[in-house]
């Protein structure tokens, strides 16, 4: 038989007390650490973090505003100009290129930063203002110069009556029976001021050509103030002006002038003259018997003779077939000469500053040949032009596709002088503009705004395709 003990353990209250303050202790410090773990798990990656940041800001903040940028960009060139981005770029406003369709239209000021503060390149007066604005009263011109006397056929004093030297000028020179004969003797003396001037400016023979109806020379002769371009040659098309005020739409003429080329090429893509002799605001005159074969340099004559094709305009604003002109030419008129008190604005070339580097540039991209350049830079030395990058606190070069001018005897006599020079050298105009306005030292007040003015008298629009040659 087995004995049965019964062994009996008390365990007090005290000790049931010190377990369970042991086992809470236990758990705190448990808890403790897991915080402390967590804690610094969250402290490394955070510093993981903050170092990768450091090694890749620029990334990290440029990347979304090149994102950004490349967005509104997509925004601005992508954005639908109507229905049909084909039959608006075709339309009224103008018939040009698919590719230039971005900027047809545009009439959002262009700004620049000055000292600091952004402002308006063109500093145009408000539309309420512009509906007011009334041309200037004519005053009497205190000018060296108070007539211009042109040089035609019937002076019988020129050299068309020596056949011989007639041949030799004819094959030296693109002088012809439009221009008349200027001889060398005949160009130094045009600089030299006098009261009355006396000089070659075009339209000297009946039999010159440059032929425009008795009708359109009527309506030019009502023109008080012009805009005006060309296309010869079907090389551009027509771009209708746009941000101008009714006031100036009642004072202002608005002319282009075609040949019988482009007269076809714009039929073809049906685009007709109406019998008002209308395409939306411009007043189309078709040139016959152009005298020259080279486009451009028929081009020169309404750009350089406006006041012998306009004879009683007292301004004018001349836009290359380029650029589609959106201002409100009174305004322009206030901006660039009234406020000024300038009779001639022309904008400041928007790459170089001396005409010699600029005919390096000519020769370089194929706009005239090395011989035709290095004859003229040659002529410029040798009459003491020199290669300075500034004149008269501007730029010594000009860039010539918008021209803003009073019709002044001054003004007038210096249009001349430069198509003289464009006839007798290249037909590229920036690099005669600053030996005429040096040589004739006596215009003065002539107003080279900068670039961006420029930029913000005009759409820009590119040649629409290469304009063909005249044949005589």
């Amino acid at each position: 038989m087995f004995n049965h003990h019964t062994i009996s353990i008390t365990v007090s209250d005290e000790e049931s007390d010190d377990r369970s303050r042991l086992l809470r202790a236990l758990r705190k410090r448990r808890k403790r650490q897991s915080i402390s773990f967590r804690s610094k798990t969250k402290s490394e990656l955070l510093l993981r973090v903050l170092r990768k940041v450091l090694r890749w800001w620029v990334l990290i903040l440029f990347v979304p505003a090149i994102g950004l940028l490349l967005l509104e960009v997509s925004r601005v060139l992508g954005k639908d100009p109507g229905p049909d981005p084909d039959s608006a770029a075709k339309s009224v406003s103008g018939f040009g290129r698919k590719s230039s369709v971005g900027n047809l239209d545009r009439l959002d000021p262009r700004t620049r930063v000055v000292h600091r503060v952004r402002e308006r390149c063109l500093k145009i007066l408000p539309p309420e203002e512009l509906e007011h604005l009334e041309i200037p009263s004519v005053e009497t011109p205190n000018f060296p110069v108070n007539r211009v006397v042109y040089i035609s056929e019937t002076d019988g004093a020129d050299i068309h009556n020596n056949t011989s030297l007639l041949q030799q000028h004819t094959n030296a020179t693109r002088f012809n029976l439009f221009t008349g004969y200027q001889t060398i003797q005949e160009r130094e003396g045009s600089y030299k001021v006098n009261q009355t001037a006396v000089v070659h400016c075009g339209f000297y023979s009946e039999n010159g050509g440059f032929k425009i109806s008795d009708e359109d020379k009527r309506y030019m002769e009502s023109c008080k103030v012009v805009v005006s371009t060309c296309a010869f040659g079907g090389g551009d098309d027509l771009y209708q002006p746009i941000g101008m005020s009714e006031s100036s739409l009642r004072k202002v003429c608005y002319v282009a002038f075609w040949d019988e080329i482009t007269l076809r090429t714009q039929e073809s893509d049906g685009h007709r003259i109406g019998e008002d002799h209308m395409i939306g605001k411009w007043r189309i005159v078709v040139v016959k018997q152009l005298p020259f074969v080279d486009q451009r340099l028929n081009g020169k004559i309404p750009k350089m003779l406006g006041h012998r094709l306009f004879p009683q305009a007292r301004y004018s604003i001349w836009v290359d077939s380029k650029s589609q002109f959106r201002r409100d030419p009174l305004g322009v008129l206030e901006a660039l000469l009234w406020h000024t008190n300038s009779v001639l604005a022309i904008s400041e070339h928007g790459a170089r500053s001396s005409i010699y580097d600029e005919g390096k540039a000519v020769v370089k991209k194929h706009k005239a040949t090395p011989e035709e350049v290095e004859m003229q830079l040659t002529q410029y030395r040798h009459d003491g032009f020199p290669d300075e990058k500034r004149f008269n606190g501007k730029k010594a070069l000009a860039e010539a596709s918008v021209i803003v001018r009073e019709h002044t005897p001054l003004t007038n006599l210096f249009m001349c002088l430069w198509f003289n020079e464009v006839v007798r050298f290249t037909s590229r105009d920036q690099l005669s503009f600053p030996y005429v306005l040096r040589q004739l030292r006596v215009l003065k007040d002539v107003n080279m705004f900068p670039v961006c003015t420029r930029k913000d008298l005009v759409n820009s629009m590119g040649h629409t395709r290469k304009a063909r040659s005249h044949t005589n």
